[in-house]
């Protein structure tokens, strides 16, 4: 293989906050061990082995660290980290890193080493203060807006490249322009909105935090107009959902697999070695072995990977009709209210409500920005 992505979890579930919202606390809490440990150097060893023997001298890697929250594993994992990769990989094979933080740990040691070693960094930041301190608490249950906004003081301060991601919840998604303006005043950095999940054996909605699709199509027509009004002032701010819908609409190929169409094809590694082939199933059932048993090409292309990877890419049914189907491509797969050909995405009438009211705009922005 050319390519190789792996999402590392040094510190599996480990976290020290109590997100209310937090889908790896459910996910976690869902198979026989909630918690796999934190990654050794021989597990990283392995691991590091494996992939180069799986991609070869000439190839890359993509690595990101997520958890649980991945700094829980200490800043001298990623130092052994990156020396093993000094070791084992050759010169030629294109690495490179990122991290996912809630940003608690980061001081100015963690940044520089992030900007030295030129880490993309995901910070969590669920929008204005109100938003964040309600549902992203630490034990004690205070709101952690002021130390998140710290860290990425920090890291703005060492020339970290960081971009910003914010859990849209049902209390957040009536305030998209309130949002919008609250991250844009952070800085220039790229945003991702994410709808946040109910627990996996839940009803869809039943939760506090719980957001409706009728909600997340009012916000993502409310977030359009925002960003919208900035494209005509010559001002482009970086949404990683209309990213891809522009890319789609240009002819490339979208960032996300919930745009592609189909699930990606990569392995999330725990603490432990144990792989998976998704971040939202990394579950007893889908399981595909250890970097201590398989070789990366085993578990890429046994035949367990093989069904999940056949499963995302049968669209729910209705997309069959849908004429929006060329940009929307089904959506995320955890989204389906069932799997297979019979389920339907969750979020379809969000979806429709937003490509009803912003897809001529969308189109004129593809064009202007094909022409720049």
């Amino acid at each position: 293989m050319e390519h190789l992505t792996l999402l590392v979890k040094p510190a599996s579930s480990l976290c020290d906050l109590r997100c209310r919202y937090c889908f790896y606390e459910d996910v976690s809490d869902s198979r026989q061990v909630k918690n796999m440990g934190r990654m050794t150097e021989e597990t990283a060893r392995r691991l590091l082995t494996a992939s180069v023997q799986a991609v070869g001298a000439q190839g890359s890697m993509q690595i990101t660290f997520q958890g649980g929250e991945p700094t829980l594993a200490g800043l001298e994992f990623y130092r052994s980290f990156l020396a093993l990769e000094g070791q084992i990989c050759p010169s030629s094979l294109r690495i490179t890193h990122s991290i996912q933080t809630n940003g608690m740990t980061l001081d100015r040691e963690w940044a520089d080493f992030l900007g030295e070693h030129g880490f993309l960094v995901g910070l969590s930041l669920d929008g204005a203060r109100e938003f964040h301190d309600t549902l992203r608490v630490d034990p004690r249950g205070k709101g952690t807006w002021d130390r998140a906004v710290r860290a990425l003081a920090l890291l703005d301060g060492a020339g970290v490249e960081t971009n910003l991601l914010c859990v849209v919840t049902n209390q957040l998604s009536r305030s998209p322009q309130k949002v919008y303006q609250s991250l844009k005043k952070l800085g220039n950095h790229p945003l991702q909105f994410i709808p946040c999940l109910d627990p996996l054996d839940a009803p869809r909605g039943g939760m506090p935090y719980s957001l409706p699709p009728a909600r997340y199509g009012k916000f993502l027509c409310g977030l359009f107009d925002a960003w919208y009004r900035d494209l005509e002032a010559g001002r482009y701010v970086s949404i990683r959902l209309f990213d891809d819908y522009l890319r789609i609409l240009a002819g490339m190929p979208p960032s996300t697999c919930a745009a592609a169409g189909a699930c990606g094809s990569y392995l999330v590694v725990e603490g432990d070695g144990s792989l998976y082939p998704c971040d939202f199933f990394v579950l007893d059932d889908w399981n595909l072995g250890s970097i201590y048993t398989v070789s990366v090409e085993e578990a890429l292309n046994g035949e367990k990977s093989r069904q999940f990877l056949l499963q995302g890419q049968l669209r729910p049914q209705a997309c069959g009709s849908c004429p929006y189907q060329a940009i929307c491509r089904g959506g995320c797969r955890r989204d389906w209210t069932a799997l297979g050909p019979e389920g339907g995405n969750y979020y379809c009438p969000a979806f429709r409500t937003f490509f009803d009211y912003a897809l001529p705009r969308l189109r004129r922005a593809a064009q202007v920005l094909l022409h720049q």
